[in-house]
C-alpha cells in the first residue's frame, strides 16, 4: 500500500508505545473504523476518556492516518500478509499490528459495502437553459444597474439510476464568460483525447 509521507507519520506516532499504549492504540483504532461506518459523523468520536491525555493535534493527525490507511486497505482488497508488511515498515509490533488486523476483520465488509456505494460518474448535462436578470437595486435601497445570469443545468445521474435533477445558480457576466471559456477548453480537451 502506498501512503502519503503525513499518513506515514501519523502511523508511526501510533505505533510508538510511549505515545499510545495497546489499550489507547486498540481503542483508537475501533473509533477510526466506527467512525468510517457511521451514517452520520460524530465531532466527539475523539472525546474518549483514554485520549484525554494526548495532545488533541496528535490525536487528530493518528486518527485521520488511521482512516486513510483503513480506506486504502480495503479499496486495495488488502489481505494480512499486505497489512502486516505495510504496518510493520511503519514499526508497527506484531501485537498491534494483530489489533489492527482483527479489528480491520470485524469491519471490512462494511466498509467494502460503504466504497462500492460511491458514485464514479459525474452528472451528465441534458440540457441548459438561461435567462438575463438586471438589478435595479438592492435590498439597501442603493442604485446595483448590473445583469445577472440565472442559469438552470438538467443533469442526469447515471449514479442514481439515471435520474435527472435541475442545477440553478446565479452568475455575473464575467462569470458566465469565464465558465463559457472553462467548457470549451474541456471540450478540446476530449476532442485531443479522443483522437489519440
Amino acid at each position: 500500500m502506498e501512503l502519503s509521507e503525513s499518513v506515514q507519520k501519523g502511523l508511526q506516532s501510533l505505533a510508538d508505545p510511549m505515545l499510545f499504549d495497546l489499550k489507547t492504540f486498540s481503542v483508537l483504532i475501533e473509533v477510526a473504523f466506527r467512525s468510517l461506518v457511521s451514517a452520520h459523523a460524530d465531532s466527539s468520536v475523539l472525546d474518549q476518556p483514554e485520549f484525554k491525555r494526548i495532545d488533541q493535534m496528535l490525536l487528530k493527525h493518528c486518527h485521520n492516518a488511521a482512516t486513510t490507511c483503513i480506506l486504502e486497505g480495503v479499496k486495495q482488497n488488502a489481505d494480512k500478509s499486505t497489512i502486516s508488511s505495510c504496518l510493520e515498515d511503519l514499526r508497527f509490533d506484531a501485537e498491534r499490528t494483530d489489533v489492527f488486523y482483527s479489528i480491520y476483520q470485524k469491519y471490512r465488509s462494511d466498509l467494502e459495502t460503504l466504497l462500492s456505494s460511491i458514485g464514479r460518474c459525474p452528472p451528465h448535462i441534458n440540457d441548459v437553459s438561461w435567462r438575463l436578470e438586471y438589478r435595479i437595486k438592492n435590498g439597501h435601497v442603493h442604485k446595483v444597474n448590473e445583469p445577472s445570469y440565472l442559469i438552470s443545468l438538467n443533469v442526469e445521474n447515471a449514479n442514481n439510476g439515471g435520474s435527472s435533477e435541475d442545477l440553478h445558480f446565479s452568475c455575473t457576466m464575467e462569470q458566465l464568460q469565464d465558465l463559457v471559456g472553462k467548457m470549451k477548453d474541456a471540450a478540446k480537451s476530449l476532442e485531443k483525447a479522443t483522437q489519440l
